[in-house]
């Protein structure tokens, strides 16, 4: 006996099948009003067909204990057998119509947005068939028409005339039919709403359309696209006409069809205008909640699509008029828009909301600097009005800032600080802001942090905005400390980035005045680096380290390691040195700081566990040219720093290290490098041909075994 669950499985398989007219024992299937499927033999179905009338049901298929509609595509065209008949006036004229019922032609159908016409426009189609003229769209009963078997047929009644379409297949038949009845009714809504004058009758008949829009099984971006469309341009034309309980039942009636579908245009300026006029009301909340997290998550581009970003604007005003609109806000970003778990799986969602709330702040400050006012009060009262706008977007950005997964990536949308001046000089915009840039400073993330400083090389970042005396500082340096501290104590104690800093020096100056402990770090570490600009500028940061009891701690420490450093670098000591394998940065330190290595031009670390902490103890030494790192994990950060430092370097092995293009494109600026070993690395073809271009000292350069190969 079979397995019963083998049984139920091979019941479900079949029937998720396309059913056929007939089954092996010679049943059809018919379909009832209940939507289901019945078998029985062929006189009784012929018999339920003419019983039960004209009209057909869509498909059920039953899948798993639950019921499947059956989707057919729109048709435009096709072949069809052909017969007309004219009207029967009595039984005579039925009887002897009947026989012209085996005469069919061929014709290729084409359903146009008017009428029904075919390609060769003679005998029973010599006429085309308006939609307006058809009284009547029925499935025809195979008994009363056709003997041949496997031939289905469609009953086109017209006020001149009775068509027959044949086809043969069942699905195929269904397709005609319901591809049929829907070009026939588009054109009868599409006349009705254009026409219609009383609200009631054009909501009326907007509902009817939805409605006839999602219960159709045809499945064809026409038929959600059409709704829109006309209703889109009803709005247009009614634009002020329309009473308040037209308005909510339009939005209430659109629901369901833009839970696939952007709204148009002149949709968006429709639900704008509601949120503006009833920013309390409850389909604010119930009905343009769905549609905003449609759009925010899977739009692409709001310059294509400018009102629909308006509309997120104005909705995101509306929720902020509610009781307690701030933290309603910012639910909805926590709840809706991110969602509840630690990685948000909308990737596009944080860059729409970032542009939705940029744009809205840039617009508030460009309206404000073009309008007049008549007098003071009239400035104030508008100010008062909108100051709760600026707010509201600028608390949004805060809330984002909060979200670890997406500090990277807002941090890189703001690093180009896409605010005007005016933006920068209003107190409360800049005493909200100010979160948003603390969060992102605070990121243990090196990637994350960075992005405080300017997007590239001579253009001012945050960390330039906030300095003491810079646009956005409102605080004594009280920020522009936070973010000092931390870029100086982890990813920025490089010759470089003080270099760049030097034109801060004044500001530094001033705060280490103060006893400021970060400026006071970061003006030893140019002494350290030596990345003071010129003679004066050292002077002059000397006198202010003397200028405190802990700058002059600090002064005397810097001296200290700068009288070890010149002794390290004294003349003297071997040209060559091999560490043995296994030495560590530590074994390397120890060994450096025992003696004089002025004339050390050759070392070799390969095989060894040094790592690229042992970075800060190379650049001490002068004179190296050949610099062996073979087999270590000397990696990117350490890359980055003898790059600054050691420019008269010519050798460099680093085959199977773990550098990465990151680090590689550091050695750009190492113009004496004759030999480079990048043998087994991560190298790209990008990078190596840039490297190319930028080392034209570089003579030889082993690259197997990488991409660049």
């Amino acid at each position: 006996m079979e397995n019963p669950s083998r049984l139920i499985g091979k019941s479900n398989a079949i029937s998720s099948l396309s059913l056929s007219s007939r089954d092996n024992r010679g049943h059809y299937y018919s379909l009832g009003h209940s939507d289901n499927i019945s078998l029985g033999s062929p006189s009784n179905n012929c018999a339920t067909a003419c019983a039960s009338g004209t009209t057909v049901n869509t498909l059920s298929i039953l899948v798993n204990g639950r019921h499947i509609q059956q989707r057919y595509k729109l048709l435009t065209d096709g072949i069809v057998q052909v017969c007309r008949v004219p009207h029967a006036k009595n039984i005579i004229e039925k009887i002897r119509f009947s026989r012209f019922l085996r005469r069919w032609e061929d014709h290729h159908i084409n359903l146009e947005h008017n009428e029904i016409t075919s390609t060769i426009n003679e005998n029973y189609m010599d006429r085309s068939i308006a939609y307006s003229a058809i009284e009547d769209v029925s499935v025809w009963s195979k008994s009363k028409v056709i003997d041949s078997d496997c031939r289905f047929c469609i009953r086109i009644v017209t006020n001149d005339c009775i068509y027959f379409f044949q086809v043969n297949t069942l699905h195929l038949r269904d397709q005609w039919f319901y591809s049929i009845q829907w070009k026939r009714n588009k054109l009868k809504f599409e006349r009705i709403l254009r026409s219609a004058n009383r609200p009631e009758i054009l909501l009326k008949e907007m509902m009817s359309m939805i409605d006839f829009a999602m219960s159709t099984p045809i499945e064809d971006v026409e038929v959600h696209h059409f709704p829109l469309e006309i209703i889109s341009e009803i709005l247009q034309q009614q634009e002020f006409n329309l009473p308040r309980f037209v308005h909510e039942n339009v939005i209430v009636a659109l629901a369901p069809l833009l839970e696939k579908n952007y709204p148009s245009p002149e949709i968006c300026d429709f639900f704008s205008r509601h949120c503006r006029d009833s920013p309390r009301s409850q389909i604010v909340i119930e009905m343009f909640t769905p549609v905003v997290q449609r759009i925010l998550k899977h739009n692409t581009d709001f310059g294509k699509y400018p009102r629909m970003r308006i509309f997120i604007q104005e909705y995101l005003l509306a929720l902020n008029s509610q009781n307690d609109g701030l933290r309603v806000v910012q639910d909805f970003i926590k709840r809706r828009i991110h969602g509840p778990t630690m990685v948000c799986p909308f990737p596009r969602v944080l860059s729409n909301f970032v542009s939705v709330c940029l744009a809205a702040i840039y617009n508030f400050f460009e309206d404000r600097k073009n309008l007049r006012f008549e007098d003071k009060e009239s400035c104030r009262a508008y100010e008062e009005e909108t100051e709760s706008q600026l707010v509201c977007y600028t608390k949004m950005l805060q809330t984002m800032s909060t979200f670890d997964d997406w500090r990277p990536h807002l941090g890189l949308l703001l690093q180009s600080i896409p605010f005007p001046d005016e933006a920068l000089t209003h107190d409360r915009f800049i005493e909200i802001f100010k979160n948003v840039v603390k969060h992102l400073v605070e990121d243990t993330r090196c990637e994350v942090h960075q992005t405080v400083l300017g997007i590239r090389e001579g253009k001012e970042g945050w960390f330039e905005m906030f300095c003491l005396g810079g646009i956005a500082c409102d605080d004594d340096g009280e920020m522009f400390s936070l973010m000092l501290s931390k870029l100086i104590s982890c990813c920025c104690r490089k010759k470089r980035f003080l270099l760049s800093i030097n034109k801060l020096l004044p500001a530094l100056m001033l705060l280490a005045l103060r006893e400021n402990q970060s400026s006071l770090d970061t003006l030893c570490a140019m002494l350290d680096l030596d990345a003071v600009e010129n003679r004066d500028n050292k002077l002059q940061l000397i006198s202010t380290l003397q200028s405190t009891s802990i700058g002059l701690k600090m002064y005397a420490k810097v001296c200290e390691r700068q009288i070890a450093l010149r002794e390290l670098q004294q003349k003297g000591g071997p040209r060559k040195l091999t560490l043995p394998s296994r030495s560590t940065d530590n074994d390397l330190a120890k060994l450096l700081s025992s003696g004089s290595f002025g004339n050390l031009e050759c070392l070799s670390l390969a095989f060894t566990n040094v790592t690229s902490a042992c970075a800060e103890h190379l650049i001490k030494l002068p004179a190296l040219r050949y610099l062996n790192l073979w087999s270590t994990q000397f990696g990117d950060a350490g890359l980055e720093l003898i790059s600054e430092h050691l420019n008269r370097l010519q050798v460099l092995n680093l085959c199977e290290t773990p550098v990465t293009d990151k680090g590689l494109a550091y050695l750009a600026c190492m113009k004496m490098l004759r030999k480079l070993n990048l043998n087994s690395t991560h190298l790209s073809p990008l990078t190596f041909e840039a490297l190319k271009e930028k080392l034209p000292a570089l003579q030889e350069c082993d690259i197997r075994y990488t991409d660049a190969w």
